[in-house]
């Protein structure tokens, strides 16, 4: 009894703290947009003085087409290749080369073509096999090779990244979603301009050097996360599965035939109309100066053209599923079960409620872990989540299995505790638990200048930065009876979707220290080998098994310790076979 009402002391006491703080919080940018449409949002915030900075544009693998799938990441590759005055020793051979590629390229395109039929006819396996190609395509491509080399001898590498560390920046990076595409760097606050002028110039003067080469690099990172990890094509067959209509139904990294395709000319195309700056937002948290970030943004970023048009908008939605599906797969892996239901889009009224109810589920201390891994014994670990698209929603419940239990059976125990939640209303006690927790995290995420960048940058792509305040209050307001009710229309039987993994043993026995890791890191680190099996070139290897050594000693956790133990004793592996073939 005593335990109980201190526990319960204990959550009011710290809830009291924290959603207070959320329902007060008024994270408040100043939002100035340009006349070409550009949306400048920018927080002054902390005494350091640098500033996070972010660029986000409304594109991501939601606007693409079949026949082009992946171009939004491959342009993710593509704006770090350098403009007319970055990237290369000579602009004006630097184009006639392009020039040059361009128009090889369409005549290899034109035997692509044939080769395409050959491969619908049964003719040939694999167009991608040298020993398919037409003898013109291998003429043709000894002629953009050479062309290749002879560009490489003017390219500067990476001079964006030189630029900008020589300067005292850092993080130099970029990310691309579903919908959206974000880069993203942090700056000493006095080169500011240094940022406008960069990154204004990388949108008014782009040259897509290398595409083709890059656009092979982006092929071979598809096959690496992949075609060569343990779940990686069962994983992209059943979201492909799971949506019908919706142009969600693609990865983000695209389909194989259409990357080896895409071409410059529509990477142009595509250019002109997802990356003009009336679909970009410019985010910056730090420590500025509001007038004079305006004026710098005047200056660099309002020399930018509007777009010609405005980027269509996604029509095609998702139809209502009226029947469940399941894929069963065999895989190197823990047995498991994953059970996906349609949910909601960013920002849809029933969200909180689903943020709600799959916390309730989730943790340590949610009601799958407790009844599956502590009371049943049957799982090692069973969580849930939601995936709040732009246009869509996902409501995902994982549950791994325990060695001699059966997926199957962690999907009838998952099954029963959501029928607990439709059939009872949760506890006074319980809801306030979770939502201590959410506003927990949500304080901590604010404390981050470079995080509350990203959040703002994210936000204001999917619906406005403001959704940073108006959410948390949202979240608070939920009752028992809305959790019920959304777990009662989400949560059923039609609307869900069931992948079920059964352990596929492999040929060769398992690496035992790779064994010893958690079901997570093992498959990471299979992928980082597969990657390292890949480097043909000793001094890029070198310097990726120097800069592991290096954050060796950074490393705290001891599962993260063992799992780069074992990539770099790999690592090491690969180097002296190179060395032993010379």
């Amino acid at each position: 009894m005593y335990k109980g009402v201190l526990r319960f002391l204990v959550v009011w006491t710290a809830l009291g703290a924290f959603s207070q703080a959320a329902l007060a919080q008024n994270v408040k940018p100043r939002v100035h947009i340009l006349k070409n449409g550009l949306r400048l949002i920018m927080l002054k915030r902390g005494d350091e003085p640098r500033i996070a900075c972010g660029l986000a544009f409304r594109v991501g693998s939601v606007n693409e087409r079949p026949g082009i799938t992946g171009i939004s990441h491959l342009f993710e590759h593509m704006m770090f290749k350098g403009t007319k005055t970055i990237g290369t020793k000579d602009y004006e051979a630097d184009k006639r080369i392009i020039a040059q590629l361009d128009s090889v390229k369409a005549l290899m395109r034109v035997e692509e073509s044939k080769m395409r039929d050959m491969m619908r006819r049964g003719l040939i396996d694999d167009m991608r096999k040298r020993e398919n190609w037409t003898e013109r395509y291998k003429e043709l491509e000894k002629v953009f090779d050479q062309l290749i080399q002879k560009q490489r001898e003017i390219i500067i590498k990476d001079e964006l990244d030189r630029i900008y560390t020589k300067h005292g920046a850092t993080g130099l990076n970029a990310f691309t979603g579903e919908d959206m595409t974000v880069y993203i760097i942090n700056v000493p606050s006095n080169k500011l301009e240094l940022f406008m002028w960069l990154e204004s110039d990388r949108l008014l003067n782009p040259v897509f050097r290398e595409f083709y080469a890059e656009r092979d690099v982006v092929y071979e990172e598809r096959r690496l996360r992949i075609e060569s990890t343990p779940t990686g094509r069962y994983d992209v067959q059943f979201e492909t599965m799971f949506w019908q209509s919706s142009p969600y139904n693609w990865p983000v990294i695209g389909w194989p035939s259409d990357l080896i395709a895409i071409t410059r000319e529509q990477a142009h195309e595509y250019f002109n109309t997802y990356y003009a700056p009336n679909n970009c937002s410019v985010v910056l948290v730090g420590d500025l100066d509001y007038d004079e970030t305006i004026r710098l943004a005047e200056k660099y970023f309002g020399r930018l053209p509007r777009g010609r048009k405005e980027p269509p908008e996604v029509i095609t939605m998702e139809v209502p599923q009226l029947a469940e599906k399941r894929m069963a797969a065999e895989a190197e892996t823990t047995p498991q079960v994953r059970i996906w239901y349609h949910g909601v889009a960013h920002d849809h009224v029933d969200q909180p409620a689903l943020d709600i109810l799959t916390s309730i589920l989730s943790g340590k201390t949610g009601r799958l872990y407790k009844s599956l891994v502590l009371e049943k014994g049957i799982a090692t670990n069973a969580y849930a989540g939601i995936d709040a698209r732009k246009y869509e929603g996902v409501i995902q419940v994982v549950g791994i299995a325990k060695e001699g239990h059966s997926p199957l059976e962690v999907e009838q125990a998952i099954y029963e505790e959501i029928g607990k939640l439709k059939k009872e209303p949760v506890s006074d006690y319980e809801l306030q638990k979770v939502k201590n927790q959410y506003a927990a995290s949500n304080f901590r995420r604010l404390q981050s200048n470079f995080f509350l960048m990203i959040q703002l940058a994210i936000y204001d792509v999917m619906s406005d930065w403001s959704y940073i305040n108006t959410y948390p209050p949202k979240v608070q307001a939920v009752t028992a009876e809305d959790v019920q009710r959304v777990a009662k229309k989400y949560l059923t039987r039609e609307n869900r979707n069931v992948l079920i993994y059964t352990r596929k043993e492999s040929a060769e026995p398992e690496d035992p220290a790779i064994a010893a890791l958690p079901e997570q890191a093992r498959q990471m680190v299979k992928m980082m080998i597969g990657r390292i099996q890949q480097v043909n070139d000793q001094n890029q290897l070198q310097m990726m098994i120097s800069q592991m050594e290096s954050r060796m000693g950074q490393v705290q956790n001891d599962d993260q310790r063992k799992a780069m133990e074992v990539v770099l004793q790999k690592a090491r592996q690969r180097l002296q076979e190179l060395q032993q073939k010379q």
